[in-house]
């Protein structure tokens, strides 16, 4: 009876230790928290930049991966590009911007 209490104690500790592994973030993988929160990130800062009136008319992506923010597509100033940085770095939990934009 006792074999059987540590066998089925052990296999619970096991179980504990495999389910915070697979949900930990590593360099390539996010948690799934870290994907929440880019998720909202993306999404306030598509939201502030199709609400800008300068910028609203540029196809600008944006991929969010542990609060870096890339930016992709084409513009036709630097003012753009500059005003797009601007918003993107204003947004809270952005802890940096890529800015892949270029100009045509």
């Amino acid at each position: 009876m006792k074999k059987t209490n540590i066998i089925i104690n052990c296999l619970l500790i096991l179980m504990l230790i495999a389910t915070f592994t697979a949900c930990a973030s590593s360099r390539t993988h996010e948690s799934a928290g870290e994907y929440v929160d880019d998720s909202v990130i993306t999404t306030k800062v598509k939201s502030l930049l199709v609400a800008d009136d300068f910028l609203k008319s540029f196809q600008i992506s944006i991929e969010t991966f542990q609060g870096t923010v890339q930016l992709s597509g084409f513009v036709n100033s630097q003012q753009a590009v500059n005003k797009a940085v601007e918003i993107t770095g204003g947004v809270r939990g952005v802890k940096s911007v890529k800015n892949n934009l270029i100009v045509k």
